[in-house]
């Protein structure tokens, strides 16, 4: 889509966190990582930053390794957890590659020490590099077991002052029943908070939408395959479900 067809004036957020699930990054393939998939993410991304918005980016690893079904199957929780953020490292490493083939310059800050191949997440460093126009890759989730890259992602967000949390999926927004086995399923358009902690509804876990809404930081659940669907959630159209406070505490 054109800038033109946007009617685009201004980005709507100067600075965003990225939600990429591992699966996402599977394309049509059944373990690890299709580097089509990275270079149609890419260049979303660079389209972003080019209109002067901030990016960072959380990756999850599912695609190459999950810890809680290793757990499941008798292996210790906590090792499963780390062994889930290294396959997040790999993952982070693709992208940045991907990323950086668009003339994007790109830092990858884990969150585990691993000086030859990604900086330390310290979160100063980290808001200097977004200031200067860098993309920010966060990996090995928060580097503490039994927390999600969900949780991982709102950790980073408001550490980092996102003004909004942006978690692409493989559907265009939030139902009130998996849309995959339930023909005719309810897509909302806006929830609070509190719904999506009510309802139980699978979106994010408990912890990350806590803080979410603790720091009233939005969050916006969206289709990663629509056609520039990242650069247009960021232009701030009505893409996928919005999540936030009450209407009249946000007036």
């Amino acid at each position: 889509m054109s800038d033109a067809a946007r009617g685009e004036s201004r980005p709507n957020y100067g600075r965003i966190l990225l939600k990429l699930s591992g699966e996402a990054l599977l394309g049509d393939r059944p373990f690890g990582v299709d580097p089509a998939v990275c270079a149609f993410i890419a260049r979303q991304v660079a389209e972003v930053r080019g209109r002067g918005v901030e990016v960072g980016i959380v990756v999850g690893g599912g695609n190459i390794f999950r810890g809680l079904q290793a757990s499941s199957q008798g292996m210790d929780r906590a090792t499963g957890d780390y062994i889930g953020m290294l396959a997040t490292v790999m993952n982070g490493l693709a992208l940045q590659d991907a990323i950086e083939r668009t003339e994007t310059p790109t830092r990858v800050m884990s969150a585990i020490a691993m000086n030859e191949i990604a900086e330390p997440y310290i979160r100063r460093r980290a808001v200097r590099h977004l200031e200067k126009g860098r993309v920010v890759i966060f990996v090995a989730g928060t580097g503490n077991p039994y927390f999600t890259t969900d949780t991982a992602a709102a950790l980073r967000a408001v550490e980092i002052g996102a003004e909004v949390l942006m978690k692409a999926t493989k559907v265009d927004g939030v139902y009130d029943a998996d849309p995959m086995a339930v023909p005719g399923a309810t897509r909302y358009d806006r929830l609070e908070y509190g719904d999506l902690l009510r309802d139980q509804l699978k979106v994010m876990d408990g912890a990350a939408v806590s803080l979410c809404m603790e720091n009233d930081l939005p969050i916006v659940v969206f289709d990663l395959n629509g056609p520039d669907n990242i650069a247009r959630v960021a232009q701030g159209e009505p893409v996928g479900t919005l999540i936030a406070g009450p209407l009249e505490a946000r007036a």
